[in-house]
Protein backbone atom coordinates (compact mmCIF):
# COMPACT_ATOMS: atom_id res chain seq x y z
CA UNK A 1 0.00 0.00 0.00
CA UNK A 2 1.23 3.47 -0.81
CA UNK A 3 2.22 5.24 2.45
CA UNK A 4 1.02 8.61 1.17
CA UNK A 5 -2.34 7.18 0.16
CA UNK A 6 -3.32 6.23 3.71
CA UNK A 7 -3.29 9.74 5.10
CA UNK A 8 -4.85 12.95 3.86
CA UNK A 9 -2.78 15.64 2.26
CA UNK A 10 -2.08 18.54 4.57
CA UNK A 11 -3.15 21.51 2.50
CA UNK A 12 -3.99 24.16 5.05
CA UNK A 13 -1.10 23.55 7.46
CA UNK A 14 1.74 24.48 5.11
CA UNK A 15 1.65 27.22 2.51
CA UNK A 16 2.96 26.40 -0.96
CA UNK A 17 6.52 27.35 -1.85
CA UNK A 18 6.96 31.12 -2.09
CA UNK A 19 7.43 32.78 -5.45
CA UNK A 20 10.99 33.56 -6.54
CA UNK A 21 10.46 37.26 -5.88
CA UNK A 22 8.91 36.72 -2.43
CA UNK A 23 10.09 38.92 0.41
CA UNK A 24 12.58 36.97 2.63
CA UNK A 25 10.73 38.26 5.67
CA UNK A 26 7.58 36.56 4.38
CA UNK A 27 9.49 33.27 4.10
CA UNK A 28 10.76 33.69 7.64
CA UNK A 29 7.23 34.42 8.84
CA UNK A 30 6.01 31.24 7.13
CA UNK A 31 8.73 29.18 8.81
CA UNK A 32 7.89 30.56 12.24
CA UNK A 33 4.16 30.17 11.66
CA UNK A 34 4.63 26.53 10.61
CA UNK A 35 6.87 25.84 13.61
CA UNK A 36 4.35 27.46 15.95
CA UNK A 37 1.57 25.33 14.46
CA UNK A 38 3.60 22.17 15.01
CA UNK A 39 4.37 23.16 18.60
CA UNK A 40 0.67 23.95 19.15
CA UNK A 41 -0.23 20.51 17.84
CA UNK A 42 2.30 18.88 20.17
CA UNK A 43 1.48 21.04 23.21
CA UNK A 44 -0.79 18.40 24.75
CA UNK A 45 0.94 15.79 26.96
CA UNK A 46 -1.31 12.97 25.74
CA UNK A 47 -0.27 13.64 22.13
CA UNK A 48 3.39 13.40 23.14
CA UNK A 49 2.61 10.12 24.92
CA UNK A 50 0.85 8.80 21.80
CA UNK A 51 3.82 9.67 19.60
CA UNK A 52 6.20 8.08 22.09
CA UNK A 53 4.08 4.91 22.25
CA UNK A 54 4.07 4.63 18.47
CA UNK A 55 7.80 5.20 17.94
CA UNK A 56 8.54 1.48 18.16
CA UNK A 57 5.74 0.07 16.03
CA UNK A 58 2.13 0.54 15.04
CA UNK A 59 -0.67 -0.02 17.54
CA UNK A 60 -4.44 0.04 17.61
CA UNK A 61 -6.55 2.13 19.99
CA UNK A 62 -6.93 -0.72 22.52
CA UNK A 63 -3.17 -1.22 22.68
CA UNK A 64 -2.61 2.51 23.16
CA UNK A 65 -5.21 2.61 25.93
CA UNK A 66 -3.27 -0.02 27.90
CA UNK A 67 -0.24 2.31 27.86
CA UNK A 68 -1.88 5.72 28.17
CA UNK A 69 -4.46 6.44 30.84
CA UNK A 70 -7.39 8.19 29.19
CA UNK A 71 -10.84 7.42 27.86
CA UNK A 72 -11.42 5.83 24.47
CA UNK A 73 -13.25 8.90 23.08
CA UNK A 74 -10.43 11.20 24.23
CA UNK A 75 -7.79 8.90 22.72
CA UNK A 76 -9.68 8.74 19.43
CA UNK A 77 -10.01 12.52 19.28
CA UNK A 78 -6.25 13.04 19.76
CA UNK A 79 -5.41 10.29 17.25
CA UNK A 80 -7.70 11.94 14.68
CA UNK A 81 -6.06 15.33 15.24
CA UNK A 82 -2.56 13.91 14.82
CA UNK A 83 -3.67 11.94 11.77
CA UNK A 84 -5.26 14.97 10.07
CA UNK A 85 -2.04 16.92 10.63
CA UNK A 86 0.02 14.15 9.00
CA UNK A 87 1.94 13.34 12.19
CA UNK A 88 0.34 9.88 12.27
CA UNK A 89 -0.61 7.48 9.50
CA UNK A 90 -3.08 4.63 9.81
CA UNK A 91 -4.27 1.44 8.19
CA UNK A 92 -7.41 -0.63 8.59
CA UNK A 93 -7.29 -4.37 9.26
CA UNK A 94 -10.86 -5.71 9.39
CA UNK A 95 -12.45 -3.80 12.29
CA UNK A 96 -9.22 -2.49 13.77
CA UNK A 97 -7.39 0.71 12.82
CA UNK A 98 -3.66 0.67 13.41
CA UNK A 99 -1.75 3.92 13.88
CA UNK A 100 1.93 4.54 13.23
CA UNK A 101 4.27 7.51 12.92
CA UNK A 102 3.55 9.38 9.70
CA UNK A 103 6.08 12.17 10.16
CA UNK A 104 9.50 11.07 11.34
CA UNK A 105 10.48 14.74 11.60
CA UNK A 106 7.73 15.41 14.17
CA UNK A 107 8.62 12.22 16.07
CA UNK A 108 12.30 13.19 16.10
CA UNK A 109 11.45 16.65 17.41
CA UNK A 110 9.28 15.16 20.19
CA UNK A 111 11.97 12.66 21.11
CA UNK A 112 14.67 15.34 21.25
CA UNK A 113 12.67 17.76 23.39
CA UNK A 114 11.30 15.10 25.77
CA UNK A 115 14.73 13.47 26.15
CA UNK A 116 16.35 16.82 26.94
CA UNK A 117 13.68 17.70 29.51
CA UNK A 118 13.95 14.23 31.12
CA UNK A 119 17.71 14.75 31.35
CA UNK A 120 17.14 18.13 33.00
CA UNK A 121 14.66 16.67 35.49
CA UNK A 122 17.10 13.90 36.43
CA UNK A 123 20.18 16.13 36.75
CA UNK A 124 18.62 19.57 36.88
CA UNK A 125 20.95 21.06 39.48
CA UNK A 126 24.02 20.43 37.31
CA UNK A 127 22.75 22.11 34.12
CA UNK A 128 23.40 25.84 33.70
CA UNK A 129 20.19 27.86 33.38
CA UNK A 130 21.18 29.09 29.90
CA UNK A 131 21.25 25.48 28.61
CA UNK A 132 17.84 24.41 29.94
CA UNK A 133 14.67 23.82 27.98
CA UNK A 134 12.43 23.26 30.99
CA UNK A 135 11.62 26.23 33.22
CA UNK A 136 13.44 26.02 36.56
CA UNK A 137 10.24 25.89 38.68
CA UNK A 138 9.13 22.82 36.68
CA UNK A 139 12.35 21.06 37.61
CA UNK A 140 12.11 21.91 41.30
CA UNK A 141 8.41 21.00 41.72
Amino acid sequence: MNAAADRPAVTDAVDPAPAADADPLDESDQVFASAAELFRLLATPIRLKIISALCGHEKNVSQLLTEIETTQPNMSQHLATLYRAGVLARRRDATQIYYRIGSEAAATLCRAVCTQIAFEVDGGDEIPAAERLAPLPLLKG
